[in-house]
């Protein structure tokens, strides 16, 4: 056991006593408590940060050694210290009961004299109650009987609204009933209460589409899923490639992979042996090194090539039989997000060293680095084959050009870290994510968002915009934008009008992921909940539904749109089958 990991478990275990002598906590150790809540807490990019910034991966500390909620364990044992302090010194032989006076915001924000006011003002307080509770014991039994009496008019008016409530909820059912019954073809017939005095039809309020309001969504067996097991942590990322049945996924134990999934259906009984999976290694020597963590990785158009980033801060490119083509090394910190741009000759970086790197292909070398942001860069994405856009927790987006030396246009507005960005199918319109728990459409006609939606409760970690309208191979359907929060829900937007047109509220932990099939007519979500639900864009309902044996991190579609992939936090990544 290491000194510093000692040292942890004894103060954990540890309670503070004022003659002895008090245990120091260094700033190593602290660091260290504060990663660990951030990454149990779901908050990846902090925990990168401060991960990268106070060189965790260098620490002496055995993590293993660490219990989970470590530091809330800490801070609990010091708000227990404190309440002993401001309770034990009060004088008063009865403290038992002062503890209920103090609020842990109390013993956060004040120092023991305060504390010790609060309780005597309190109890002072709790005496005057009791006192005022006997006089009211002491009055006529006459009263009482009057209080009895009335108690029993007010039992009886509740029995009857209950009754009514009752009578009002099964009327409520049965219309439901009809109008199931009135439905064609599943789609609902219109009646007089759906149009207008003058023939219009009203725009359709937002639904809050619940599981459980829906006929029950089809669960997927676990033994039409293929499970394909080799990673050593938590898969982070995984992505198709665009031509062929190869699927790459990235991992925390410092390895990407490549795995060859065989046509026809997939069955827990499939096999994917070593002759069917390359293994990409980040690493020289020890496999648990935390710097080469793979945290984002993409194919080329032509799926001859997969770029992987890394927590080192370097980006590599591999052919698709394993080969490790180019290592591009610039980056002073670990690389968030990675995307080649459509012609492929290019490949574009982003950092927590704040800057954004585009890399020329062919020659293994970077092109031209942008320093536009004051904090670590988030995302990145290519709007052409020379223009992108990145997004930093500066809450700042900047659209850039190559050859540029500022950049082209600049997007101000959210109030927090911008998670995410994505350029429509047409180059248009770019979408935004963030901590402020607002999504935002900008247009690259002016400076100003045309639309912000505000729906959400908490972050919102991602969004994904359908593969229809015009530009796409869905020319006739209508463009739509997902949104994925950390309130568990997903939101479909109509983006004319900057409205949600569903809520799906499927989930009861936070969406990491979220992807359309390549025809556009359904979403995949995948959750901390460890479930994956297909949703479906026509009516809104729950169509599918699995449920892993780990927190998922990102789900994708194969170019067919007959296959999902999910990866795990379970070192898994799953291959289910998609057939409506």
């Amino acid at each position: 056991m290491s000194e510093t990991a000692a040292g942890i478990s004894k103060l954990l275990k540890s309670t503070s006593n004022h003659s002895r002598k008090m245990v120091s906590l260094t700033s190593v150790e602290l660091n260290y408590l504060v990663f660990r809540y951030l990454n149990e807490s779901g908050f990846t990019h902090a925990a990168f940060a401060l991960g990268y910034e106070a060189g965790i991966n260098r620490s002496p500390i055995d993590g293993n050694l660490v219990p989970p909620a470590a530091l809330v364990t800490f801070v609990q044992k010091g708000l227990q210290y404190l309440e002993l302090e401001a309770n034990l010194c009060n004088g008063d032989a009865d403290s038992d009961e002062d503890f209920s006076f103090l609020q842990p915001l109390d013993l956060i924000t004040k120092d023991v004299n305060e504390l010790r006011q609060i309780i005597k003002e309190k109890k002072e307080n709790l005496q005057k109650k009791q006192r005022k509770d006997m006089e009211k014991d002491k009055e006529p039994k006459r009263d009482i009987a009057q209080d009895g009496k009335r108690e029993k008019e007010n039992g009886k008016q509740h029995i009857e609204r209950e009754r009514d409530r009752e009578v009002i909820e099964k009327d409520s059912e049965q219309e439901k009933e009809k109008h199931l019954e009135e439905k064609v073809d599943g789609e609902p017939v219109k009646t007089h209460e759906d149009v207008k005095p003058d023939g219009n039809e009203d725009i359709p309020e937002p639904m809050d589409i619940c599981p459980a309001a829906q006929s029950k969504p089809v669960e997927i067996p676990s033994s039409d899923v293929t499970i394909l097991e080799g990673h050593a942590s938590e898969v982070f990322a995984c992505a198709w490639s665009p031509a062929g049945s190869l699927l790459a996924s990235g991992s925390g134990d410092s390895t990407a992979r490549i795995w060859e999934i065989p046509v026809g259906l997939c069955t827990s009984n499939t096999e994917i042996g070593p002759a069917n999976v390359l293994v990409l290694k980040h690493f020289k020597g020890r496999t648990n090194e935390k710097s080469k963590d793979v945290t984002t990785l993409d194919w080329n158009g032509e799926g001859t090539l997969l770029a992987t980033g890394s927590y080192d801060g370097q980006a590599r490119i591999w052919t698709r039989e394993g080969e490790l083509r180019s290592t591009l090394n610039k980056h002073k910190g670990p690389i968030f997000s990675l995307k080649w741009n459509k012609k492929g000759d290019y490949l574009l970086s982003g950092s927590v060293d704040k800057t954004a790197i585009v890399w020329d292909v062919k020659t293994g070398e970077w092109k031209q680095q942008f320093e536009f942001h004051t904090a670590p860069a988030l995302d990145v994405d290519w709007r052409t084959n020379s223009q992108f856009a990145t997004c930093s927790t500066d809450s700042m987006i900047y659209v850039c050009k190559i050859g540029e030396n500022r950049p082209i246009r600049t997007f101000s507005g959210h109030q927090g870290e911008v998670n995410a960005i994505k350029w429509d199918p047409s180059g248009s319109l770019l979408a935004s994510c963030s901590d402020d728990g607002t999504a935002k459409i900008w247009s690259t006609k002016q400076d100003k968002h045309v639309h912000d939606l505000k729906e959400h409760a908490k972050e919102i970690y991602t969004i994904r915009w359908s593969p229809t309208g015009p530009g796409t191979n869905n020319p006739n359907q209508q463009l739509l934008l997902a949104s994925a929060s950390f309130d568990s829900t997903i939101k479909l937007w109509d983006v004319e009008l900057g409205k949600v047109i569903y809520s799906f509220d499927g989930h009861r932990e936070p969406v990491y992921s979220v992807a359309f099939s390549p025809n556009g007519e359904y979403l995949a979500s995948g959750s901390l909940d460890r479930s994956l639900h297909i949703w479906s864009m026509k009516d809104g309902s729950l169509v599918k539904t699995y449920n892993g044996s780990g927190g998922i991190f990102e789900v994708c579609w194969n170019k067919e749109g007959d296959k999902i992939a999910a990866c795990f936090a379970n070192n898994t990544v799953c291959v289910l089958d998609f057939r409506m």
